[in-house]
């Protein structure tokens, strides 16, 4: 059996990063003589089979052709005439095509090993606009990469855009789509995500509502980058470098200002309301990609409060309590951390700014943790129903306002 170890395993090790995954290609087999040495079939589209012992992926080598639109769109050859150059030419970077034999020589026929050197991402072959989810993968691969100094190669780009304009990203699944939002949002520079989608006109068709923010301009004085849509890319980065491989902070970054791309021409740079106005495209959003339900609640409580939270120092200990209930601080606690961990980052996410001290993080969290102090056994006896909850109510007024300084 002829076995290789191929894709990130042995592009993170020429990388110097931490192995992830090991994903392996058999040359030569069938799946009946995969199954006759006790691997365990598990490939839904293509076949796939685990490791009888270390459990790890082992898939037949293949070529697939084009058969119609879309992400799914292909006709799978898994025949033991194919060989590891075809499998290899069938992926979607030269980084992502190359092999380790069990000696551990290379098998490299695209060149990615040199485009590691030269921190380029290039598509193998012509074969690469075959799939529109590809461009995606581009953009989410340098959120990860472009701190170790990768760019995108020109002709790349080049190809991304005629897919853009092939109208074929509107065929993606919604799911397949979030999977990889999800990953750039937590990966190391998410702006390198945007930016990449922007460059080839991709990102009005899969995240029209962000891609909107870009040109709107902001009050220079809070907002020295003044652009909404570079705000936000700094917003992105703060956020994972304040919560590294979050993706529900990552993506509450993504969206907490969705709503200045909706403020009135004649009111510009100032953005009233836009909080509130925010909510309603971020739905929408969510319900096009089919988020999963707590990514989509944490990221609208984010957009609704996030200047409330900015103004923590001027807020009543009556009006701090009102914030936590609305973000069901008491039943979902471990909320509140992240709360202001987003909400710190889009006040670090500003040109100049990014040093910039925010106390109302420690604040929103000593006042969530003295409110939770309050217990129901420290009310008055005798009372019921309605009465309870009052006297929590002030009870944790009380508590905060001792503990913050605040006034009730």
């Amino acid at each position: 059996m002829k076995v290789y170890l191929v894709g990130g395993a042995v592009r993170d090790r020429l990388l110097g990063l931490p192995p992830g995954d090991r994903d392996w290609v058999v040359v030569g087999e069938t799946q009946a003589s995969m199954e006759a040495a006790g691997f365990k079939p598990v490939g839904r589209d293509f076949p796939v089979f685990l490791h009888p012992d270390t459990g790890e992926e082992h898939a037949l080598a293949r070529t697939e052709r084009k058969s119609g639109r879309g992400h799914r769109g292909f006709v799978v050859d898994a025949a033991p005439s194919v060989t590891l150059e075809e499998d290899l030419g069938r992926r979607d970077f030269t980084i992502n095509a190359i092999a380790e034999d069990p000696d551990g020589r290379l098998v490299d026929p695209y060149g990615g090993a040199a485009d590691i050197e030269a921190r380029v991402l290039r598509h193998v072959g012509p074969a690469f606009v075959e799939d529109p989810l590809r461009v995606l993968r581009a953009a989410r691969f340098m959120a990860r990469l472009a701190p170790l100094g990768f760019t995108v190669a020109d002709e790349t780009m080049a190809l991304m855009r005629t897919m853009v304009d092939s109208g074929e990203l509107a065929e993606l699944v919604p799911e397949r789509v979030w999977q990889e939002l999800r990953k750039a949002v937590s990966a190391p520079r998410p702006s390198a995500f945007l930016q990449t989608l922007r460059g080839c006109g991709a990102l009005a068709v899969v995240l029209p509502e962000v891609d909107a923010l870009y040109g709107v301009p902001q009050r220079a004085e809070y907002h020295p980058e003044v652009d909404t849509g570079v705000h936000v890319e700094l917003v992105c980065d703060m956020a994972a470098r304040l919560a590294p491989g979050n993706d529900l902070v990552g993506f509450a970054a993504l969206v907490h200002d969705l709503g200045k791309a909706l403020t009135p021409a004649h009111v510009l740079p100032r953005h009233l309301g836009h909080e509130q106005a925010g909510v309603a495209p971020l739905r929408a959003l969510c319900a096009r990609l089919r988020l999963p339900s707590e990514h989509c609640r944490f990221a609208e409580m984010v957009c609704r409060e996030h200047l409330n939270v900015h103004r923590f120092g001027e807020l009543r200990a009556s009006t701090v309590v009102k914030l936590l209930e609305r973000c069901d601080a008491f039943r979902r606690p471990e909320r509140i951390e992240l709360l202001a961990i987003a909400c710190e980052a889009d006040k670090r996410g500003r040109t100049g700014l990014e040093d910039l001290p925010y106390p109302s993080r420690e604040g929103l969290l000593a006042a969530h943790a003295a409110a939770c102090s309050v217990r129901a056994a420290d009310l008055p006896p005798g009372l019921e129903g309605p009465a309870i909850g009052e006297a929590m109510r002030k009870a944790r007024v009380r508590a905060v306002a001792e503990a913050t300084g605040k006034k009730p």
